[in-house]
């Protein structure tokens, strides 16, 4: 018999596994181009410096370089730890919200119902909030707006779940005109990127990419970004539905344990 107890800790399994591999797949396509960022950004400050050294005075000393906190060594480490933790966290909260919301999947298929809810879970949670805002690597921005770039993104992230939830509500109103799948999908795929739509033009516009930055470093890195959350997600889901997976056994298997 499944608890509520044993259905999340097979979440937190789950989760693990899928941020471990997560993190492989983000060191692999996410940090030789962290690292060209932060190139391209010391060799501006550097040219900079250079510059100002000449308009000054020649007799002026070198500034010393700020140190970074934990250096890039122990960052490329600690991303498996980061990302292990978040597939726990992550994990939970999927093992969770597929307690809670089994009632109201309309399936008689548990492993149906945890593929949708993460398919729903990567569209509002991730894919919403990425063609809002893209995330830029760590050389680019503006610290002094890291407030109002915090705050949008929360944003989306509760319209992109908003979204889900327009989407799925118009679906099933859908229904009362016809068991045509197209019509409740139609219906339903209109609603969210209705809600999405109007949300984006709603919420403030933020570039800060400078315009001499490589356009394909920061799409390359972007693209590593969104995959990195598809594995974890993809993972959770395929994961979650394969341990709560109950196969009904078939006519002959009964009569076997039967006998």
């Amino acid at each position: 018999m499944r608890t509520f107890g044993n259905l999340v800790v097979r979440g937190l399994l789950v989760g693990l596994f899928a941020g471990l591999l997560a993190g492989a797949f983000a060191y692999v396509t996410g940090e030789p181009h962290i690292d060209a960022a932060i190139a391209i950004e010391e060799a501006g400050g550097a040219a900079h410096t250079h510059g100002d050294s000449h308009d000054t005075s020649t007799e002026a000393a070198p500034a010393d370089e700020e140190e970074p906190l934990v250096s890039r060594s122990g960052q490329r480490a600690g991303l498996f730890l980061a990302t292990a933790l978040y597939g726990v966290a992550l994990g939970g909260i999927f093992a969770v919200g597929f307690t809670l919301l089994r009632r109201r999947l309309r399936t008689t298929n548990d492993s149906y119902a945890a593929l949708g809810l993460a398919a729903a879970g990567f569209v509002g949670i991730v894919l919403v909030p990425f063609l809002k805002y893209p995330p830029n690597p760590p050389a680019v921005g503006d610290p002094e707006t890291i407030t109002k770039r915090t705050v949008s993104y929360l944003l989306t992230l509760v319209i992109g779940l908003l979204a889900i939830w327009a989407g799925v509500a118009a679906s099933r109103w859908a229904a009362r005109f016809g068991e045509a799948p197209w019509i409740r999908l139609g219906v339903g795929g209109a609603a969210l990127l209705a809600t999405v739509v109007a949300a984006y033009l709603v919420l403030p516009a933020i570039n800060e990419v400078p315009g001499s930055f490589p356009a394909t470093l920061l799409w390359q890195f972007r693209f590593a970004s969104l995959g990195t959350q598809a594995v974890l997600w993809t993972l959770i889901g395929f994961g979650y539905a394969a341990l709560v997976d109950r196969r009904v056994p078939s006519k002959s298997e009964s009569e076997v344990v039967a006998a």
